[in-house]
């Protein structure tokens, strides 16, 4: 390992959807010289001042990011990103102003496209810097769709098998109008009718017009989905029926659902892609898993029982486009048979193939990993870090990682519902064996990792190196 190379700052904010792509990409660095710091966002941010120089990779150019783009540029960081949540967007105008900021923008140094679409996307966006290099590199939670990686998979899929038999998987994605926490849900909770209401985490950015009406369209889905879940149960009494909740939503809704149900469980563990590969079959309502089971070949359904085109399609078009699609419980009852006596497999036609290779590159050929890697080191980054900021810099830096990490600690231990709930729910404890045990799993795959070291820098964060 050469000691001047850019130490790679990688956070992970749901360790149940990013951990073990992103541990990939930190194996794909390490084995190529770069130092690796990996972690719970929050911790990693607490963090940032204690970090060697380095390049710090966002998953996303928000506004909220704003202050913590400025404190990593401070330190003497670069910034690249990709959009994490690219895949599944709102139209353009709307997502330019939820997703996008010309603060954090102006900070990036590199962006990660998923694919063509998204380019397209991020071109077309009035405040792009004029030399911003965006390149199509695919991302690493694509990497671990690929064959090559799939029987990561296999001990858990077969475990589920054993645990729950043959069942139908429901991903529900209500964290909009079902959160969490209140403050993270599109609109903040509001004591008094006669006030303004007024947005929430992850309604930030969106029109007043737009919110609204996504917040009416997804609670009826909502009261959709709570209906399904025993109905199906009904409907297949030698299957089991799985939910499984966006991790940002409030479980306790399904949890009394599934108390007066008898073959229906609620359950979180794990990546969604073991759970994919158990099931007979996926029902979501425009979730990215939608997008997941189409690439690793399982059935999945659209359930539009309530349909708004604009949202629906406008907004949560690719994973509805990519399924079958059902307007009524008896549509879904029909697919759902056919699929349970296998007369029908997974959604296919060229249509959607088209529609998958517009979206994510990397499908095959070098990982996305191994993409962007090229990418930094071609810019320099294995064998330098960033330039030092000014002391004056550095130190306001330095000032402004204290004073935000104690609000934020303040903040997450806030009597009632808080965010050191909500972070150990997304980011459960690891240790160093555990990720130990994920890299040797990955390695063995691929024939190669042999060499990577794993050490704790601090809680809930590793130092992955040669």
């Amino acid at each position: 390992m050469q000691n001047s190379a850019s130490t790679l700052i990688i956070p992970v904010e749901s360790q149940v959807r990013e951990l073990d792509a992103k541990l990939l990409l930190a194996c794909f660095a390490a084995e190529r010289g770069f130092p690796v710091i990996i972690g719970s966002r929050a911790y990693i941010h607490f963090q940032a001042a204690s970090i060697p120089r380095g390049v710090y990779l966002a998953k996303s150019m928000r506004h909220l990011s704003n202050l913590m783009f400025l404190i990593l540029r401070r330190l003497g960081h670069d910034i690249v990103a990709w959009e994490e949540e690219a895949l599944v967007h709102p139209p353009a105008e709307t997502y330019f102003t939820l997703r996008l900021s010309p603060v954090t923008v102006r900070n990036v140094s590199h962006v990660f496209a998923w694919g063509q679409e998204n380019v397209d996307l991020l071109k077309s966006y009035p405040k792009l810097p004029k030399n911003l290099p965006i390149h199509v590199t695919g991302n690493p939670r694509g990497d671990m769709l690929r064959k090559e990686l799939r029987p990561y998979f296999d001990l858990a899929a077969k475990d589920l098998k054993q645990r729950y038999g043959n069942f139908i998987l429901i991903n529900t994605n209500f964290s909009d109008v079902n959160p969490f926490i209140p403050n993270i849900g599109l609109f903040l909770p509001n004591q008094d009718s006669q006030q303004p209401k007024r947005l929430g985490q992850s309604g930030a950015g969106m029109s007043m017009a737009f919110a609204e009406g996504l917040y009416k369209h997804k609670l009826a889905v909502l009261e959709d989905f709570k209906q399904l879940i025993p109905a199906l149960e009904s409907a297949f009494p030698d299957l089991n029926i799985i939910v499984r909740p966006h991790p940002s939503e409030n479980q306790k809704l399904y949890r009394d659902i599934a108390a007066q149900c008898i073959r229906v469980k609620v359950i979180t563990e794990g990546n969604v892609i073991p759970w994919l590969l158990a099931s007979e079959a996926l029902v979501h309502n425009g979730c990215t898993t939608g997008l997941e089971a189409y690439v690793l070949g399982v059935p999945a359904v659209s359930y539009l029982a309530t349909l708004n085109e604009f949202y629906d399609y406008e907004f949560q078009g690719l994973p509805t486009k990519l399924s079958y699609q059902c307007f009524n419980f008896e549509q879904l009852k029909e697919t759902l048979s056919r699929i349970h006596v296998s007369e029908i497999g997974a959604a296919d036609g060229s249509d959607r193939l088209d529609l998958i290779n517009y979206y994510l590159a990397a499908r095959n050929g070098p990982f996305a990993c191994e993409r962007i890697i090229d990418i930094l080191e071609a810019s320099g980054y294995k064998e330098k870090q960033p330039p030092a900021q000014s002391v004056c810099n550095y130190l306001q830096g330095w000032l402004f990682t204290k004073v935000k990490a104690a609000l934020t600690y303040l903040n997450m231990h806030r009597p009632g519902p808080n965010r050191s709930g909500y972070h150990d729910h997304r980011f459960p404890e690891l240790s160093v064996s555990d990720i130990e045990h994920k890299i040797a799993h990955l390695g063995s795959l691929l024939r190669r990792f042999e060499n990577i070291r794993v050490e704790q820098f601090s809680k809930h964060i590793f130092k992955i190196s040669t």
